[in-house]
C-alpha cells in the first residue's frame, strides 16, 4: 500500500513483534496503516502512538525541502501531535 504521497518505517509494535507503518495525508487529517509482514494486508491503525507521530513528524521535515509536501505541513504535524500528546515537547 505504500505508494505516493505516504510516508512509511519499521518499528516494534508494544508488544515487541516487529511492524511496518505507513501514513498518508488525507485533507487535514493523516491516516495510518500498519502491518506485521511484508505480503500481508495493510490495516488501520486507529490509536498511533507518539512515537509513530514523531517519525511521521521526521518524514514530513525531510521531504519539505524536496517539494513534496507544503512549507506548513510540520507545523500543522506539531499542532496534531500537541492536540493528542498534550504532555509531549515538540
Amino acid at each position: 500500500m505504500p505508494g505516493r504521497g505516504e510516508i512509511s518505517w519499521k518499528t516494534r509494535a508494544p508488544e515487541g513483534a516487529r511492524r511496518e507503518v505507513s501514513a498518508k495525508r488525507k485533507g487535514a487529517t493523516w491516516v495510518f496503516y500498519t502491518r506485521e509482514r511484508r505480503y500481508e494486508r495493510w490495516e488501520p491503525l486507529a490509536e498511533p502512538s507518539l512515537e509513530d507521530w514523531l517519525k511521521l513528524l521526521d518524514g514530513v521535515e525531510r521531504r519539505v525541502p524536496r517539494r513534496l509536501y507544503p512549507p506548513d505541513e510540520p507545523t500543522r504535524v506539531r499542532r496534531l501531535i500537541r492536540r493528542y500528546f498534550p504532555e509531549a515537547d515538540v
